[in-house]
């Protein structure tokens, strides 16, 4: 079949890990590593668009630009992006769009955090020595985006963070399926156990020893409780030192640039929508309509259902993350199929917002190493807020990349009333339980069902309220919640 000169093709993806947390090499020197691991030289000097995804261990003014000068790619114009886990995806759907109407020729896409050195080093008292622009380097475009992952309902109580989100929406999964807590738990390890069989066979995976699924489930004192029903081991890892870079050309400039064929890696189809961004908000805690619409587009874009696919990545920066988005895309989750191709981000590394560049890359690799086959990639930024994805395959597409933004398809999708200030008693729709490093539960966060079915956001902050509820399912409990959002069990 005849490919378009235009059609674009992933031709390089490098990956590396730094274990030493050596203090000298900075995030850019693990993002010009992971490119010369990805390409050869010439390849790398051709390139005309450096796109860096934002990265939190070192602030440079300009990193794409920076990193640009390294590789002497001198044609080159640096851009930089907003916060959020599907960035790569959605850099990914862009570049190939730039790519296929000729407003660039070759695409660097790189992302890389030195979060364990810098924590390890801040740890000790010291500082790091990297990297310093100065304000004659002209500020990357891009960085534009903004959009709250709490409004005043989540604040107010303090709501604020992955780590106490997700197992709130983990507590709406087992409810929903009238599990008891025990079961649930041992039913998520054992999920959580398949992504870590997968990392120990990935050679890029941060963490590749086996863990058992009882080791994930239980609390231990190397697998703390973070916030009930979570340990430490079900939650991302971003303790790491990680890079990764992805090459996007047109088929007639991989040609020219001498780039083999069995490399090459066609994106076929790509999309992109947001959930209501504040979790009050939504219409169930359970369920993402933009992973059902946007995923579902993107496979009829791609022209193949899901069962036309050899090879998935669900992003998994939490067990519930994983759970939702296998519902919405109707994936199965007993094991039947593996749901990750890195070890998602416990277990491969959660290098913050750049885990998805390391699992396109990883794609990438089980795709040429099967000729003709497909792979899907999910990702996901803020709390199952912003989503991408994108569908892959070796043989040429069937016509052009095709991408859609479906947001006003699921903007049509049923929210929730959220109360900005309510009281009086509700029941309970769902929580988490925080505890600290000492084992003792701290709070309960809680999402209250009113009598007029809207939501109302609460915390209990009574101790042994707080201990109660690690043990006890309170689900369709009553609680009396005052207008500061503070709560009791009733």
């Amino acid at each position: 079949m005849p490919v378009d000169p235009r059609t674009p093709v992933l031709v390089g993806y490098g990956q590396v890990n730094q274990r030493d947390s050596d203090p000298t090499v900075e995030p850019v020197d693990l993002m010009e590593r992971a490119a010369r691991s990805a390409v050869d030289a010439h390849v790398l000097e051709a390139v005309d668009s450096v796109r860096i995804v934002n990265l939190l261990s070192w602030h440079y003014r300009n990193p794409g630009a920076l990193l640009a000068q390294r590789l002497r790619a001198e044609r080159a114009d640096a851009r930089y992006t907003s916060i959020g886990g599907n960035v790569p995806q959605a850099l990914m759907n862009q570049a190939c769009l730039d790519i296929q109407r000729g407003d660039a020729d070759v695409v660097l896409i790189a992302g890389a955090e030195t979060w364990r050195t810098r924590t390890k080093v801040r740890r000790a008292g010291g500082t790091l020595d990297y990297t310093k622009q100065d304000d004659s380097v002209p500020l990357p475009p891009g960085a534009d985006e903004d959009f709250q992952l709490a409004g005043p309902v989540e604040l107010r109580i303090h709501l604020d963070r992955p780590s106490y989100v997700y197992p709130l929406f983990e507590q709406a999964l087992r409810i929903s399926a009238a599990e008891n807590p025990d079961e649930h738990r041992r039913r998520i390890g054992e999920l959580w156990a398949g992504f870590s069989s997968v990392a120990q066979g990935n050679p890029h995976a941060w963490n590749r020893e086996p863990v058992t699924a009882a080791e994930i489930s239980e609390p231990s004192p190397d697998n703390r409780m973070i916030s009930w029903p979570y340990t430490k081991l079900m939650n991302s890892n971003n303790m790491v030192d990680q890079g990764a870079a992805l090459i996007v050309t047109s088929a007639e400039r991989a040609a020219a640039l001498g780039i083999p064929t069995d490399r090459w890696v066609f994106p076929y189809a790509g999309t992109d929508a947001h959930d209501t961004y504040l979790i009050a908000e939504r219409d169930a805690l359970d369920r993402s309509p933009a992973i059902r619409i946007a995923g579902a587009r993107a496979l009829e874009l791609a022209g193949r259902g899901i069962d036309d696919v050899d090879f998935v990545d669900v992003y998994s920066c939490f067990p519930s993350a994983v759970q939702v988005a296998a519902h919405e895309l109707g994936l199965p989750l007993d094991g039947s199929r593996a749901l990750t191709v890195t070890g998602g981000l416990t277990f491969a590394g959660g290098p913050w917002n750049d885990y998805v560049s390391h699992s396109i890359a990883t794609m990438a690799e089980h795709l040429v190493a099967s000729p003709g086959t497909v792979g899907l990639v999910t990702a996901n930024g803020g709390y199952l807020t912003k989503h991408s994805f994108g569908v892959y395959g070796t043989e040429p597409p069937r016509g052009e990349f095709r991408w859609e933004d479906v947001q006003s398809v699921v903007d049509a999708e049923p929210t929730r009333v959220a109360e900005d200030v309510w009281e009086g008693v509700g029941t309970v729709e769902s929580w988490t339980t925080p505890v600290s490093r000492d084992g003792a539960a701290e709070k309960v966060f809680l999402a209250v069902r009113t009598p007029s079915d809207s939501r109302a956001l609460a915390v209990v902050i009574d101790a042994s309220q707080a201990e109660a509820s690690s043990r006890e399912d309170i689900a369709g409990a009553k609680v009396r919640v005052d207008g500061d959002g503070n709560a009791s069990l009733l």
